[in-house]
């Protein structure tokens, strides 16, 4: 097998081997994207098996549209065959998506994600005469492999145990796409227009740094807690494929440094890590504090180091402040309020905070060991709204 493969497990090498013995079984002197799938659906093992096999795509309807599409050739073919211009780009996007994903090894998923990925071979209108689109199996083989806590690699070919890319972030913030594959996060009721937005925002090419503009307690964080779910399961466009979203906590990057330099340090350090692992946003939760931060006389703060990468894209952030902080703090910096894309949110009704409760609701039971009616839910909201006037639903709610 050439250098190039050395990175694949057994069982994406065993796919290539399959591709070429289906090849052969068609009398066909080249391997194409349709041969490759073959291969997948024939290996039956690995997660682009299962996720296949789950589509309803099955070994002998691939033959048989195959067959359909482009025939069978006249002569029997022999020994090696090679790879067409087609195929070759397929095995280049599985690699970028490996990479993409973070994974040290290019396993069958990342095959099957790479021939999605190009899209127009003869591969791509076998799955959609089956009835299969190609941004489903997408979405599939993204689902399975966030099933797995720590991404399960296939084959002996993969390193087990990889050391993290954020080893400081790690140490200062939450991995919330993490915590939404375990099951940790709350689940978020409503918000789909605010989530939707924040989604179209990060997906754009420059100006892509969400901040979410609301009162305390109207759901900021919810939202992009929201957003971390979505990418946990896969719903979200192939932008935000496989991104971690991380919190970033200004309080804690600022504890402990002493003399100066030492915060600029260790911000710097932070944007180096999200710039070589090349799929994190940071999340910033009260982003005013950026203003002033580790600022000691002589020093530059927090937003000044940051401007540059935002400005580059190098850094994507979401960032969550409230409307009075907004206008006092970021707007009176033309040039950080310019990175940064308000998205506002607002207080929700009695009737969306009952829905909200309602969902939160089974979380509460089971830490409190009790049962929550329905009426205690409508007298929460109701009473909140009309006797604690200072402060904003839902919060004030649950409370």
């Amino acid at each position: 097998m050439a250098d190039r493969f050395d990175k694949f497990t057994e069982r994406a090498r065993k796919v290539l081997q399959l591709a070429q013995e289906e090849a052969q079984r068609f009398n066909h002197n080249y391997i194409g994207t349709e041969h490759l799938l073959l291969g997948l659906v024939r290996e039956g093992e690995g997660v682009a098996a299962k996720v296949l096999g789950n589509l309803g795509v099955e070994l002998n309807k691939v033959r048989s549209a195959v067959e359909f599409i482009i025939g069978r050739g006249d002569r029997t073919v022999a020994g090696d065959i090679g790879l067409t211009p087609r195929a070759k780009k397929v095995i280049e996007l599985s690699v970028d998506e490996a990479r993409r994903l973070n994974h040290h090894y290019i396993g069958t998923e990342h095959l099957l994600l790479g021939l999605v990925r190009e899209g127009e071979g003869i591969a791509a209108g076998v799955l959609e005469s089956l009835g299969v689109s190609l941004d489903k199996v997408r979405s599939q083989v993204i689902y399975v492999l966030n099933q797995s806590a720590a991404y399960s690699q296939e084959g002996q070919g993969a390193p087990h145990g990889k050391s993290s890319k954020t080893p400081v972030i790690d140490q200062l913030g939450m991995d919330l796409t993490a915590a939404a594959r375990a099951g940790k996060l709350d689940p978020v009721i409503g918000r789909f227009k605010e989530i939707e937005r924040v989604v179209q925002i990060l997906s754009r090419r420059t100006k892509n740094n969400p901040a979410l503009i609301g009162e305390p307690g109207v759901g900021k964080t919810a939202i992009v807690e929201g957003l971390a779910q979505r990418i946990a399961s896969g719903d979200v466009p192939e932008t935000l494929m496989g991104k971690r979203l991380l919190t970033l906590d200004i309080g804690s990057l600022v504890a402990g440094t002493k003399y100066r330099g030492e915060f600029e340090e260790r911000l710097k350090k932070i944007i180096e890590e999200v710039k070589n692992s090349g799929n994190c946003v940071l999340f910033i939760d009260e982003l005013h504090t950026l203003v002033g931060a580790g600022a000691a006389e002589g020093a530059v703060d927090a937003a000044n180091i940051l401007k540059p990468s935002l400005a580059r894209g190098e850094l994507q952030t979401i960032g969550a402040t409230t409307l009075d902080e907004f206008r006092k703090y970021i707007e009176r910096d033309a040039a950080l309020e310019r990175r940064f894309q308000p998205v506002l949110v607002e207080e929700p009704s009695i009737e969306d905070t009952i829905e909200i409760l309602r969902g939160i609701k089974e979380r509460y039971e089971q830490h409190h060991r009790l049962e929550i009616s329905d009426e205690a839910l409508k007298a929460a909201a109701e009473l909140g709204s009309r006797y604690v006037p200072d402060r904003f639903m839902p919060d004030k709610a649950i409370d």
